[in-house]
């Protein structure tokens, strides 16, 4: 599906400007802890970036529903997961950082879809 790699193209570019925003636009902004959650939101939107990238592909190969659902969780888990930091890191509002959790397990679930829909049917 297309999809997935439009959305995986769109995702690396996001991650990487916002890598550099933080780098070069919220250096001496934020606190240390501030900026050590910023950069971890952009390194598990870019690793799950990746996996967008490899559904995207796989997706010509396996057709199940399965492995559609590991692209949605993803992108799912990009949003809740990355959202909610880079929300946290600027707002300070711990009400974000209660969302992050739910990305991360929207990203172990599509780590699961994924692996099953590869053993399974390649």
């Amino acid at each position: 599906m297309k999809l997935f790699l439009l959305l995986g193209a769109l995702n690396g570019f996001l991650a990487v400007a916002l890598g550099a925003f933080g780098a070069h636009g919220l250096e001496g902004k934020l606190s240390e802890k501030a900026l050590n959650t910023w950069e971890k939101a952009v390194n598990y939107q870019m690793f799950h970036t990746m996996a967008l990238l490899v559904t995207g592909l796989l997706i010509t190969r396996i057709e199940t529903a399965g492995i559609q659902w590991a692209g949605w969780t993803f992108f799912i888990g990009i949003l809740l997961f990355s959202g909610s930091l880079y929300i946290y890191s600027i707002s300070g509002i711990k009400t974000f950082a209660m969302i992050t959790p739910l990305g991360g397990v929207a990203f172990l679930i599509g780590w699961v879809l994924l692996g099953y829909a590869v053993v399974k049917f390649l």
